[in-house]
């Protein structure tokens, strides 16, 4: 429990001490306006829900006709992700009767179960995001409900409330305080009577703007789902302020105006946020309702980086391109060493990718989504560019970008960019240089491996002395799932067809061995990773300079007749 320091014992007690003193506040009993659902669910996963299948964090518990406080968690982060209370936005989604029959029953459950401070579902990061989404699910909770369950739903509200608004200040900076102080905002200023718990959340949220969401809109994880989760939670407590006759603090107001660009730089074509360092692309359809809500018309700022991120865009192609060092301390737990690396979108259709994060398959998993290789860029073997240590989940050594350059001409739109991150090891600098016509066509790149300084010819001389052959690296392009690849040229080529009907082909300058190996698509809500394919580029760096160049072209198009509106969903294990 992060609310209070000291033993588990000691910690038990001092939460039932704390729980029952909020519990001495005089309940609400009505809001003091109608809430209206905000929060945006999956139709799918509430199918899955009431069909009794309990997807969270990568793991799948059979259990129909069971309630979900009855279904035997396999690890804790699957117990605190049923805490949370996220599955209402799928139930609410999903909609049908047996659903809300869901929602109401395992809700009234949770509050004879867990409602007097039981459970792993009191640090204040998870009772902000539940308060939100009973609060926003008011009409749901509520419907057909007599007397006695009202009065209970009321009570539960107003003592997690009391108890969040004296224990926020435990909630780890960044996205678990967010949610902590946006619960209690919402919840204090819904509730009849209890708008006089605000006054300190509303400073700290602002003081935690500043601290932050940087003055580019970015956030110290570089998550950019994340972001997302950010920016969201801040339209809604300036939502709820605004609605409750109350000014939203400028810092807060400053925070939307500068993270709203940031997103949009860092949505693909297709709508889909770029997936790096532990961020999925989102639930479709929530960045453009958090951009709408936010009111925040600012499109993409020049062609300067989004929070580390360089957005190349022409015609209906998207390139989004990791230019800045991996964040380190508390912001890199979760860090991905893919510095240098893009994905490609066209359309509505993604084609090259990262693999994604790992997390919600294992360990192994997440530290497989982490390296190097999971990415499209280029790594050494056996090396990624960032590398962890033995103390924690940090990266140890980090690949610093010694070079950036951006620009915009004729030919298109260019970024030039390099790190250091073999530099002490090897005595190697990975360059990359890619160019997007300007009509979304054609993507250029030339990879380069070089020993510049005296020093750094020294140690690679002193490596390649006792390894003939070079050192071994490879080039990785991710491909996603729903992409048919073929070799194509005799081995010299790879043709990818999209299901939009579009066929891209790749081809490269022949100083390297092209290969098209299987790769894995990491994907939130999937019970297991994806199979996919990849194409490698593998050579050996025997000298202090070598250069390897290759091209993305369209080959062709959408047919002008096909309208490419199909989105796939999340399967549902029945």
């Amino acid at each position: 429990m992060a609310v209070i320091t000291g033993d588990r014992p000691k910690r038990s007690i001092a939460r039932r001490f704390a729980i029952w003193r909020a519990g001495l506040a005089r309940p609400a009993t009505a809001f003091r306006l109608q809430p209206e659902p905000r929060s945006i669910g999956l139709f799918a996963r509430g199918r899955q829900l009431v069909a009794g299948n309990f997807l969270f964090v990568g793991k799948l518990v059979q259990a129909p006709g069971k309630d979900i406080w009855d279904v035997p968690a396999p690890d804790a982060a699957f117990a605190a992700e049923t805490q949370g209370f996220v599955w209402l936005d799928d139930l609410a989604a999903f909609g049908d009767a047996a659903a809300r029959k869901r929602a109401q029953d395992w809700t009234y459950a949770w509050i004879d179960a867990f409602g007097r401070g039981q459970g792993p579902g009191w640090t204040p990061d998870l009772i902000g995001r539940r308060l939100i989404r009973w609060i926003n699910h008011a009409v749901l909770l509520l419907q057909g409900q007599d007397k006695a369950k009202a009065d209970a739903y009321f009570r539960s509200l107003t003592l997690q409330t009391h108890f969040l608004a004296r224990h926020w200040s435990s909630a780890t900076p960044g996205l678990p305080r967010f949610e902590a102080l946006t619960g209690l905002i919402v919840a204090a200023l819904a509730l009849e009577g209890k708008a006089g718990l605000v006054q300190g959340a509303i400073a700290a949220l602002a003081r935690d703007c500043d601290r932050e969401v940087d003055a580019g809109g970015g956030i110290p994880t570089r998550n950019p789902e994340d972001l997302l989760e950010v920016f969201t939670l801040l339209n809604w407590a300036a939502q709820a302020l605004q609605e409750a006759g109350h000014a939203a603090p400028l810092e807060l107001v400053n925070a939307i105006g500068r993270i709203a660009p940031t997103l949009r730089a860092l949505r693909h074509a297709d709508g889909g946020l770029a997936r790096f360092h532990g961020g999925g692309r989102g639930i479709e359809g929530r960045l453009d309702a958090a951009l709408s809500a936010s009111g925040v018309r600012a499109g993409v700022a020049g062609s300067l980086p989004a929070m580390g991120f360089v957005r190349l865009s022409s015609g209906r192609t998207s390139v989004i391109i990791d230019a800045a060092t991996p964040p380190d301390g508390r912001a890199g737990r979760a860090a991905h060493a893919s510095t240098l690396a893009f994905e490609l979108t066209s359309g509505r259709r993604p084609l090259i990718v990262s693999c994604g994060s790992g997390r919600p398959f294992g360990e192994d998993w997440e530290l497989a989504g982490r390296a190097t290789a999971s990415h499209s860029v280029l790594s050494l073997d056996g090396s990624s560019s960032s590398r962890l240590g033995t103390g924690g989940p940090e990266f140890a050594m980090r690949a610093a970008v010694t070079a950036l350059q951006l620009a915009q001409d004729s030919g298109g739109h260019h970024v030039s960019a390099a790190h250091a991150g073999w530099q002490a090891s090897h005595g190697l600098s990975h360059a990359r240089i890619l160019t997007l016509d300007g009509h979304g066509r054609r993507l250029t790149g030339t990879d380069m491996l070089e020993a510049r300084s005296p020093a750094d010819r020294k140690r690679l001389s002193a490596i390649l002395a006792q390894n003939p052959g070079g050192i071994g690296f490879s080039i990785r392009f991710h491909l996603h799932p729903d992409v048919d690849v073929a070799l194509d040229m005799g081995g010299n080529a790879v043709s990818m067809a999209l299901k939009s009907g579009e066929i891209w082909v790749f081809r490269h300058d022949g100083v390297a061995k092209l290969s098209l190996d299987p790769s894995v698509y990491l994907e939130k809500g999937r019970l297991q990773p994806r199979a996919a394919r990849q194409i490698v580029l593998s050579a050996h760096a025997g000298t202090f300079e070598t250069r390897i160049g290759w091209t993305l072209a369209k080959a062709q198009d959408t047919p002008l007749a096909i309208r490419d509106l199909d989105r796939e969903e999340l399967p549902v294990p029945v």
